[in-house]
């Protein structure tokens, strides 16, 4: 038996292996897309790793050293302000939710004269830094304030509560409210109206089509936009700077600790735990919703 000639490719009767479509492009052309990737790769190296791994040498290099960590934990001042931040943050979250989805749904489902200038209107805190909101909040609620001033002509004493947990509470519902609203109407406009109408054809009540129909279409928005409004308040410095008369949060114990008493250890562990908190808290919800999470300022 005479052994088997290999077919050269080109010859007659004999197939060429098929070639996909774009395979030679692809390959030769993944070293020029590296060169777009460079520019990221530099900031992300200069403005986050590098400074995110000497924080957390700094959190080490104390007398306690990688104990420090712990310190949030074990250090009961730390650990109330702690509690005082996740508690602060988790009520701002679920009254922000709430208040959203109400108006979110009444602007999506209500056309009316205005309209976008009112939904402007509502976006228009996202503009303001946070020490701007804790002075509007003392405006508001602040020994000169404008309910002070009320209820001192109403009760004859003063309601003053801008420098505490509240006014806090209240500011950081003002900037949370905004980024809520714009994703819960943006998540409304996409349900299904044919949904809404089975319902109510199968005798479901307005509360009952909210409940069991609408709310779930929208749990996913609700999970995303919570998680960013509980990460921003957890981190947020600017409003608590400007109203620090007897509020005790993380971030203005870390500014104390970094500031008042040059203890720099202790700040960059807690930083790194707070870090890590509101990563943990964002990761979670992409787990829940199968989608990212945006991050906003």
């Amino acid at each position: 038996m005479k052994n088997a000639i290999p077919a050269t490719p080109g010859a007659p009767g004999v197939l060429k292996p098929e070639r996909k479509p774009g395979a030679g492009v692809r390959s030769a052309g993944n070293g020029v897309w590296l060169w777009f990737a460079a520019p990221g790769l530099t900031l992300f190296c200069a403005f986050w790793l590098l400074p995110m791994a000497r924080l957390v040498a700094v959190g080490a290099s104390g007398p306690d050293g990688a104990m420090a960590y712990l310190s949030v934990l074990t250090n009961r001042h730390y650990f109330a302000s702690l509690l005082s931040t996740l508690a602060l943050s988790a009520v701002v979250t679920l009254a922000t939710l709430a208040i959203s989805v109400m108006v979110g749904l009444f602007l999506q489902r209500n056309r009316f004269a205005g309209q976008s200038v009112l939904l402007a209107m509502l976006t228009f805190p996202l503009a303001f830094p946070g020490v701007v909101v804790g002075f509007m909040v003392i405006m508001l609620a602040g020994r000169q304030g404008l309910i002070g001033s009320f209820t001192n002509w109403l009760f004859g004493e003063s309601l003053v509560f801008a420098y505490s947990l509240a006014g806090l509470f209240l500011g950081y519902l003002y900037f949370s409210i905004p980024r809520v609203i714009l994703t819960v109407v943006a998540a409304a406009e996409k349900l299904d109206p044919s949904l809404e109408e089975a319902a109510r054809s199968l005798g479901a009540r307005p509360w009952q089509v909210l409940l069991h129909v609408v709310l779930p279409a929208l749990l996913p928005a609700l999970i995303s936009s919570g998680a960013i409004c509980f990460a921003t308040s957890v981190g947020a410095f600017g409003t608590a700077f400007t109203l620090a008369a007897n509020i005790d949060v993380l971030p203005m114990t870390i500014y104390n600790e970094f500031t008042g008493y040059a203890n720099f250890a202790t700040a960059a562990s807690l930083s790194i735990v707070l870090g890590l908190i509101t990563w943990a808290m964002l990761a979670l919800a992409r787990s829940l919703t199968g989608s990212g999470v945006a991050t906003a300022a």
